[in-house]
């Protein structure tokens, strides 16, 4: 993308607009949930743009999309001396939608924009069709990835029908102490507070903390969440929202509600590590690969070089049909890209705040 195209996104209100609506094309082309991106509330502050280079965050989309192959009462390791079964199906939303869906759908737009920022991405699944590891599993794989911080993306659910009385989010942080020093150690300093940063930007955004399951100013105490019991970085664990609730539900399964709830977890990950100590270099056991030189970023990057001739004439097209004709043309693989491309040029130019 040329530096012409830039400051034309800058300082023309027309062409701004052009660029969201071209965003829309995309997501529809794509098949993305960023039809309609909102925007943060406007004392929402994000650090600058390129913030989080050098910095390592391991997502973990809750649950997964089959479990064929796989037993889910296999009992694994609680991180309490215990164990507990391997994974579950996760909720469905009284609109129908998966949790494990909604989970994905919106940790990669996180993501996209965390990337867009310079962060290195690690996530718990590579997709949301297939299997994605048992609880003890995920903690190892945040374990390895030797993140900043690990924060994992799950939506609640109260009953089977419809719950209006319950809603909010909360952030479920570990009954202390845990068997293990360093979780013990990591979880009650740095986790704690990543997941009081990951609270307050929630609130910043407009959400309201849960009203049920003794959750105190969007913070719940428990003892049998494992992803958090045997995670040695700063571990979140995020309820986005009750799924049983209709409003909760809507907002979490529509494009509109899911952009919100991604921008407000991609600024809660940059308020933390604004602040968080940048980790010292871990020594290598023999024989392990450094997971960070494996060439995926170099990749993305010649990906989204290679779109740019393409990112100019979107920039020129005057309608969502122009917009639509140039993708389909291009293929699904190229839209993909080019989608990636926009969210990173729109979160970083507008700093986390999308110009609806």
């Amino acid at each position: 993308m040329s530096a012409a195209s830039v400051r034309r996104v800058r300082t023309h209100g027309g062409s701004v607009r052009r660029w969201i609506g071209v965003g829309a094309a995309l997501a529809v082309t794509a098949g993305t949930l960023v039809a309609a991106p909102v925007a943060a509330e406007p004392n929402s502050e994000a650090p600058a743009a390129g913030s989080l280079t050098g910095r390592t965050v391991f997502l973990d989309p809750g649950h997964q999309g089959s479990a064929d192959g796989n037993r889910l009462t296999k009992q694994v390791p609680d991180g309490r001396g215990g164990t507990k079964d391997c994974q579950t199906t996760g909720a469905t939303a009284v609109t129908g939608k998966k949790e494990h869906t909604i989970n994905w759908d919106i940790a990669q737009l996180v993501k996209a924009g965390l990337e867009s920022q310079g962060a290195r991405v690690v996530m718990s699944r590579a997709d949301d069709t297939g299997w994605g590891g048992c609880v003890d599993e995920r903690a190892e794989a945040a374990n390895r990835s030797k993140a900043d911080v690990a924060v994992s993306l799950h939506a609640d659910s109260t009953s089977v029908g419809a719950d209006r009385g319950k809603s909010g989010f909360h952030m479920i942080v570990p009954s202390l102490p845990v068997p293990d020093a360093t979780v013990a150690s990591v979880q009650a300093g740095n986790g704690r507070k990543a997941s009081e940063a990951m609270r307050d930007a929630f609130k910043r955004a407009g959400f309201k903390p849960a009203n049920y399951a003794g959750v105190k100013d969007g913070i719940q105490t428990r003892s049998d969440i494992a992803a958090v019991n045997l995670t040695r970085v700063p571990a979140v664990f995020v309820e986005m929202g009750n799924l049983s609730n209709p409003e909760d539900a809507k907002n979490l399964s529509e494009a509109k509600g899911s952009s919100a709830y991604a921008l407000a977890i991609t600024n809660g990950i940059k308020s933390y590590l604004a602040t968080a100590p940048a980790p010292a270099p871990v020594p290598l056991a023999p024989g392990e690969a450094d997971p960070q030189v494996d060439g995926s970023e170099l990749e993305d990057l010649a990906a989204l070089a290679a779109v740019g001739p393409l990112i100019e004439e979107l920039a020129g097209a005057t309608s969502l049909e122009e917009a639509q004709a140039l993708l389909l043309a291009q293929g699904a693989d190229v839209s993909a890209q080019v989608l990636k491309a926009m969210l990173a040029v729109v979160y970083t130019l507008f700093g986390g705040k999308l110009p609806i």
